[in-house]
Protein backbone atom coordinates (compact mmCIF):
# COMPACT_ATOMS: atom_id res chain seq x y z
CA UNK A 1 0.00 0.00 0.00
CA UNK A 2 1.84 2.94 -1.20
CA UNK A 3 1.53 6.71 1.37
CA UNK A 4 -0.61 8.37 -0.49
CA UNK A 5 -3.59 5.61 -0.09
CA UNK A 6 -2.38 5.53 3.51
CA UNK A 7 -2.94 9.08 3.84
CA UNK A 8 -6.25 9.09 1.98
CA UNK A 9 -8.25 7.06 4.24
CA UNK A 10 -8.39 8.50 7.38
CA UNK A 11 -9.94 11.46 5.27
CA UNK A 12 -12.85 9.62 3.79
CA UNK A 13 -14.16 8.31 7.32
CA UNK A 14 -16.23 10.85 9.42
CA UNK A 15 -15.62 12.57 12.74
CA UNK A 16 -17.28 10.37 15.21
CA UNK A 17 -20.04 11.68 17.33
CA UNK A 18 -18.15 13.08 20.52
CA UNK A 19 -19.91 11.01 23.42
CA UNK A 20 -22.38 12.90 25.69
CA UNK A 21 -21.51 13.92 28.93
CA UNK A 22 -24.03 12.96 32.07
CA UNK A 23 -23.76 16.83 32.73
CA UNK A 24 -25.36 17.33 29.05
CA UNK A 25 -28.43 20.06 29.33
CA UNK A 26 -31.80 19.87 27.48
CA UNK A 27 -30.15 22.88 25.98
CA UNK A 28 -26.98 21.30 24.27
CA UNK A 29 -29.04 18.53 22.45
CA UNK A 30 -31.95 19.81 20.46
CA UNK A 31 -32.07 17.66 17.97
CA UNK A 32 -33.11 14.80 19.95
CA UNK A 33 -35.54 15.83 21.50
CA UNK A 34 -37.48 17.67 18.33
CA UNK A 35 -38.12 14.08 17.30
CA UNK A 36 -39.74 12.96 20.29
CA UNK A 37 -41.78 15.60 20.82
CA UNK A 38 -43.18 14.79 17.17
CA UNK A 39 -43.79 11.46 17.66
CA UNK A 40 -45.66 11.72 20.92
CA UNK A 41 -48.28 14.93 19.17
CA UNK A 42 -50.10 11.92 17.53
CA UNK A 43 -50.22 9.71 20.05
CA UNK A 44 -52.29 12.81 22.27
CA UNK A 45 -54.25 13.52 19.40
CA UNK A 46 -55.04 10.03 19.67
CA UNK A 47 -56.10 9.81 22.93
CA UNK A 48 -58.12 12.91 22.39
CA UNK A 49 -59.81 12.20 19.41
CA UNK A 50 -62.36 9.72 21.13
CA UNK A 51 -63.28 12.51 23.41
CA UNK A 52 -64.17 14.95 20.66
CA UNK A 53 -66.65 12.64 18.87
CA UNK A 54 -68.31 11.97 22.19
CA UNK A 55 -70.10 15.20 22.08
CA UNK A 56 -70.81 14.68 18.81
CA UNK A 57 -72.55 11.01 19.07
CA UNK A 58 -74.36 12.67 22.25
CA UNK A 59 -75.63 15.85 20.17
CA UNK A 60 -76.87 13.57 17.25
CA UNK A 61 -78.74 11.80 19.57
CA UNK A 62 -80.41 14.84 21.34
CA UNK A 63 -81.33 15.81 17.43
CA UNK A 64 -82.67 12.66 16.63
CA UNK A 65 -86.87 12.57 17.46
CA UNK A 66 -87.93 10.61 20.18
CA UNK A 67 -90.22 8.57 18.98
CA UNK A 68 -93.54 9.89 20.70
CA UNK A 69 -96.68 8.01 21.80
CA UNK A 70 -99.66 7.85 19.21
CA UNK A 71 -102.15 10.36 19.75
CA UNK A 72 -105.26 9.83 21.43
CA UNK A 73 -108.42 10.60 19.07
CA UNK A 74 -109.82 13.47 19.38
CA UNK A 75 -113.87 13.80 21.14
CA UNK A 76 -114.26 16.72 18.87
CA UNK A 77 -114.17 15.26 16.25
CA UNK A 78 -117.31 13.13 15.90
CA UNK A 79 -119.25 16.17 17.09
CA UNK A 80 -121.37 17.94 14.23
CA UNK A 81 -119.97 20.61 12.45
CA UNK A 82 -122.27 23.43 13.75
CA UNK A 83 -121.48 22.15 17.59
CA UNK A 84 -117.54 22.40 16.65
CA UNK A 85 -118.05 25.41 15.02
CA UNK A 86 -119.79 26.90 18.34
CA UNK A 87 -116.93 25.47 20.78
CA UNK A 88 -114.44 27.10 18.96
CA UNK A 89 -116.16 30.40 18.50
CA UNK A 90 -116.71 30.20 22.60
CA UNK A 91 -112.90 29.62 22.45
CA UNK A 92 -111.82 32.76 20.46
CA UNK A 93 -110.25 35.62 22.86
CA UNK A 94 -112.68 38.55 23.59
CA UNK A 95 -113.17 42.09 25.00
CA UNK A 96 -116.36 42.51 26.21
CA UNK A 97 -117.50 46.13 24.76
CA UNK A 98 -119.87 49.04 25.93
CA UNK A 99 -123.59 48.41 27.20
CA UNK A 100 -126.03 47.96 24.20
CA UNK A 101 -129.80 48.22 23.78
CA UNK A 102 -131.83 46.30 22.05
CA UNK A 103 -132.22 49.10 19.34
CA UNK A 104 -128.48 48.77 19.03
CA UNK A 105 -128.10 45.35 18.69
CA UNK A 106 -131.02 44.69 16.36
CA UNK A 107 -129.80 47.45 13.90
CA UNK A 108 -126.03 46.05 13.75
CA UNK A 109 -128.00 42.67 13.48
CA UNK A 110 -128.86 43.93 10.31
CA UNK A 111 -126.17 45.68 8.77
CA UNK A 112 -124.50 42.54 9.45
CA UNK A 113 -127.04 40.19 7.49
CA UNK A 114 -127.13 42.81 4.58
CA UNK A 115 -123.20 43.28 4.18
CA UNK A 116 -123.48 38.90 4.22
CA UNK A 117 -126.07 39.42 1.45
CA UNK A 118 -124.40 41.84 -0.55
CA UNK A 119 -121.34 39.50 0.02
CA UNK A 120 -123.29 36.32 -1.71
CA UNK A 121 -124.43 38.33 -4.70
CA UNK A 122 -121.40 38.99 -5.33
CA UNK A 123 -119.75 35.80 -5.51
CA UNK A 124 -122.88 34.14 -7.07
CA UNK A 125 -122.09 37.54 -9.94
CA UNK A 126 -118.81 36.29 -10.32
CA UNK A 127 -120.06 32.68 -10.01
CA UNK A 128 -122.00 33.07 -13.49
CA UNK A 129 -119.36 34.82 -14.75
CA UNK A 130 -116.95 32.28 -14.94
CA UNK A 131 -119.24 30.01 -16.94
CA UNK A 132 -118.63 29.13 -20.11
CA UNK A 133 -121.05 31.20 -22.42
CA UNK A 134 -120.81 28.61 -25.04
CA UNK A 135 -122.53 25.96 -23.28
CA UNK A 136 -126.16 25.55 -23.62
CA UNK A 137 -128.02 23.38 -21.47
CA UNK A 138 -131.13 21.60 -22.66
CA UNK A 139 -134.33 24.09 -23.36
CA UNK A 140 -137.06 23.18 -21.03
CA UNK A 141 -139.53 21.26 -22.60
CA UNK A 142 -142.58 22.59 -24.15
CA UNK A 143 -146.11 21.61 -21.86
CA UNK A 144 -149.42 21.08 -23.52
CA UNK A 145 -152.05 21.87 -20.65
CA UNK A 146 -154.24 19.30 -19.74
CA UNK A 147 -157.38 19.53 -21.50
CA UNK A 148 -160.24 19.92 -19.08
CA UNK A 149 -162.34 17.19 -17.94
CA UNK A 150 -165.82 16.55 -19.76
CA UNK A 151 -168.69 14.83 -18.43
CA UNK A 152 -172.16 14.17 -19.50
CA UNK A 153 -174.76 13.40 -16.87
CA UNK A 154 -178.63 14.00 -15.86
CA UNK A 155 -179.68 16.69 -13.36
CA UNK A 156 -181.29 15.39 -10.07
CA UNK A 157 -182.16 18.67 -8.22
CA UNK A 158 -181.58 22.80 -9.71
CA UNK A 159 -183.13 24.24 -6.20
CA UNK A 160 -180.04 26.11 -5.92
CA UNK A 161 -179.52 29.71 -7.40
CA UNK A 162 -177.14 29.37 -10.24
CA UNK A 163 -176.15 25.60 -9.10
CA UNK A 164 -177.41 22.33 -10.33
CA UNK A 165 -176.96 18.86 -8.66
CA UNK A 166 -176.05 16.05 -11.71
CA UNK A 167 -175.39 12.36 -11.33
CA UNK A 168 -173.16 10.45 -13.44
CA UNK A 169 -173.26 6.89 -13.80
CA UNK A 170 -170.21 4.94 -14.44
CA UNK A 171 -170.48 1.37 -15.84
CA UNK A 172 -167.39 -0.47 -16.06
CA UNK A 173 -166.25 -4.16 -16.40
CA UNK A 174 -164.44 -5.05 -13.28
CA UNK A 175 -160.60 -6.27 -14.12
CA UNK A 176 -160.72 -9.57 -12.27
CA UNK A 177 -164.19 -10.74 -12.34
CA UNK A 178 -164.89 -9.21 -15.21
CA UNK A 179 -168.32 -8.58 -14.09
CA UNK A 180 -170.18 -4.88 -14.66
CA UNK A 181 -170.04 -2.35 -12.22
CA UNK A 182 -172.13 0.05 -12.12
CA UNK A 183 -172.02 3.43 -9.84
CA UNK A 184 -173.08 6.92 -9.54
CA UNK A 185 -171.43 10.14 -8.56
CA UNK A 186 -173.15 13.32 -8.04
CA UNK A 187 -171.54 16.77 -8.51
CA UNK A 188 -172.23 20.23 -8.12
CA UNK A 189 -172.18 22.24 -11.65
CA UNK A 190 -172.23 25.77 -11.86
CA UNK A 191 -175.47 27.25 -14.29
CA UNK A 192 -175.55 30.86 -14.86
CA UNK A 193 -178.71 31.40 -16.91
CA UNK A 194 -180.63 28.51 -14.80
CA UNK A 195 -181.25 27.00 -18.23
CA UNK A 196 -181.04 23.45 -17.10
CA UNK A 197 -183.96 21.42 -15.10
CA UNK A 198 -184.65 18.50 -12.93
CA UNK A 199 -184.54 15.75 -15.73
CA UNK A 200 -182.17 16.97 -18.17
CA UNK A 201 -178.97 15.54 -19.82
CA UNK A 202 -176.00 17.88 -19.96
CA UNK A 203 -172.95 17.92 -20.50
CA UNK A 204 -170.51 19.95 -17.53
CA UNK A 205 -166.91 20.92 -17.26
CA UNK A 206 -164.36 21.52 -14.74
CA UNK A 207 -163.48 24.69 -13.64
CA UNK A 208 -162.02 26.49 -11.20
CA UNK A 209 -163.27 26.24 -7.40
CA UNK A 210 -166.39 28.39 -7.41
CA UNK A 211 -167.75 27.83 -4.31
CA UNK A 212 -167.08 25.17 -1.68
CA UNK A 213 -168.91 22.31 -3.62
CA UNK A 214 -168.39 23.80 -7.01
CA UNK A 215 -166.15 22.77 -9.18
CA UNK A 216 -167.94 22.52 -12.24
CA UNK A 217 -169.57 24.42 -15.09
CA UNK A 218 -172.82 23.63 -17.27
CA UNK A 219 -171.54 23.75 -21.24
CA UNK A 220 -174.56 22.73 -22.91
CA UNK A 221 -178.36 21.51 -22.26
CA UNK A 222 -178.24 18.03 -24.51
CA UNK A 223 -181.61 16.96 -23.76
CA UNK A 224 -185.07 18.51 -22.42
CA UNK A 225 -186.94 16.83 -19.94
CA UNK A 226 -190.26 14.81 -20.93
Amino acid sequence: MSDDEQSKEPQDEAPEAPAESPDATPADSPAEEAPAAKDDAPAEEATEAPKADAPAEEAAADAAPAKEPPAEPNPEDDLPWKERRRLERSRRPHEAGPQRGPEERTAERRDARKAKASLRRSQRAAARGAKDESRVGTPPAERAANPAKVRQGVVVSDRGEKTITVRIDIVRRHPTYEKVVRNTRTLHAHDERNEASAGDVVRVVETRPLSKTKRWRLVEVLEKAK
